[in-house]
C-alpha cells in the first residue's frame, strides 16, 4: 500500500499544510471544530466535571458531523 503525504509528515505538519490550502476561512473553522469535538470526547471525567459536562453530554457533541455547527457561527 502506498503511503500518502500527509502519512509520511507528522500531523501537526500535515495539517498545517492542509489547512494552509483550504480555500475558505469557514471550512477551516469547520474542521478545526471537528478536531475539538474528539478533543472533548478523549477528556477524563475531571476535566469535564470542570467543564460542568458529563460524559454522554460529551460524546453526544462529539459525535456531531462536522459541518453541525452552532447556530450563532451561521450568521
Amino acid at each position: 500500500m502506498a503511503q500518502t503525504f500527509s502519512n509520511t509528515l507528522p500531523r501537526p505538519v500535515a495539517s498545517t499544510l492542509f489547512s494552509a490550502w483550504l480555500p475558505t476561512p469557514s471550512l477551516r473553522a469547520m474542521l478545526a471544530m471537528a478536531r475539538q469535538r474528539r478533543q472533548l470526547a478523549a477528556l477524563g471525567a475531571s476535566r469535564l466535571d470542570d467543564l460542568g459536562l458529563s460524559r454522554e453530554q460529551a460524546l453526544t457533541e462529539a459525535q456531531r458531523p462536522f459541518w453541525d455547527a452552532p447556530g450563532a457561527w451561521r450568521r
